[in-house]
């Protein structure tokens, strides 16, 4: 993007107006809100009660600064999933974790590797900081290590590797990215993105946080990300946290904001990270509806990448009266918000969040209606 020559004004750093602003999946057409949003792999079930109870109870205080360490929350992820507290910083959604690596590690002249068809963000925090976007190949819509390390150059400071990925659905196992991490230097850093962990049942894809301690635990260059914002049900607190070697994790806390994080939304966290019940029913449901519409959707005739997540890559026409667009079109007409994948190199395609039962039959209803057509 170029500055316009005409107008007056600071000059934003190198890289800023080049980015294209993120934009999330839509909820709905000319200002009114569609019956099922099935575009932001938001959480099916919504979000724990307990939760909800939390949050309501902090609103009585809400003229007391929250505790910027977020020690609660810190301690309570910490519980849950065996690690150091010490060595977990939380932020605003893990997209907060993943603008603050890259402005703590890249600057001009710096490059960031990612997939053919990784999270979108990535490359918008590279270039706010100046730095290059260099995009692996993936094979069959998945990474590949191999591809991955042919991008790997001296001026490399950072890998953003989504697993689960969004928007294929696909993962590499806990084998593969180890030896990913093996055949890096120590001064580059890889950055595993897990905000779909949760729904994952495969065996072969490991503990991601094991990395972190494996490759480092005092000074590493393993970090792993996850998000309060899918299977939590959350997104609305914009509530995340990364896992870091101590080295990491101390630079990251210099340079967030003192108090990045909500006393609502710590408290909220808190409760929702204790009530695994709630994740487990969902994780249950998200399994069983993912099964039917992938079984439904191949029985239409369509093609789809097989996916592990909350969500469905599926393909349309490249051209006709059946394309990505029009499908599109079709079910926003029928009240039903997807997800087109464009920017993502996968113009054929649209991105289908795991909903509701209700909000799934919609969809599969709609989606019988236009390749009826």
């Amino acid at each position: 993007m170029t500055r316009p020559v005409n107008i007056k004004g600071p000059n934003p750093r190198p890289g800023v107006l080049d980015i294209s602003p993120y934009v999330p999946g839509p909820d709905g057409v000319d200002g009114e809100r569609a019956a099922y949003k099935l575009s932001a792999n938001e959480s099916a079930l919504g979000c724990s009660p307990r939760a909800i109870e939390a949050f309501r109870a902090a609103g009585s205080e809400l003229h007391v600064y929250p505790d910027g360490s977020a020690a609660a929350l810190r301690d309570a992820i910490a519980r849950v999933h065996g690690l150091d507290p010490r060595r977990i910083v939380c932020g605003a959604g893990s997209d907060e974790i993943l603008q603050l690596i890259a402005r703590a590690y890249l600057g001009p002249g710096d490059a960031m590797v990612q997939t053919a068809h990784g999270f979108l963000v990535y490359e918008l925090a590279a270039t706010a900081c100046g730095a290059r976007t260099i995009k692996a190949p993936e094979r069959r819509f998945t990474a590949d290590v191999d591809a991955i390390l042919e991008c790997i150059d001296e001026s490399t400071r950072i890998v953003f590797l989504a697993n689960p990925n969004n928007p294929t659905g696909t993962f590499l196992p806990d084998s593969e990215i180890r030896r990913l991490r093996e055949s890096l230097a120590d001064d580059v850093l890889l950055v595993v993105d897990c905000a779909y962990a949760e729904y994952m049942d495969a065996p072969e894809y490991g503990d991601p946080s094991r990395l972190v301690d494996d490759f480092g635990a005092i000074a590493g260059n393993v970090v792993v990300t996850r998000t309060f914002s899918k299977i939590y049900g959350l997104g609305g607190l914009r509530l995340g946290w990364g896992y870091c070697p101590t080295n990491v994790a101390d630079v990251l806390n210099r340079i967030r904001g003192p108090f990045n994080i909500s006393a609502p939304a710590i408290a909220a966290g808190v409760a929702a990270m204790e009530d695994q019940e709630f994740v487990e029913r969902n994780r249950a449901h998200n399994s069983v509806e993912r099964a039917r519409l992938q079984q439904r959707i191949g029985g239409l005739g369509l093609d789809f990448v097989p996916s592990v997540a909350n969500f469905i890559l599926v393909r349309f026409a490249d051209e006709g009266e059946r394309t990505a667009a029009a499908a599109d079109a079709f079910l926003a007409s029928r009240g039903i918000m997807v997800r087109r994948v464009g920017a993502y190199g996968l113009p054929d395609f649209l991105r289908v969040s795991i909903g509701s039962t209700d909000a799934n039959d919609a969809f599969l209803g709609a989606l019988d209606e236009f390749v009826a057509t």
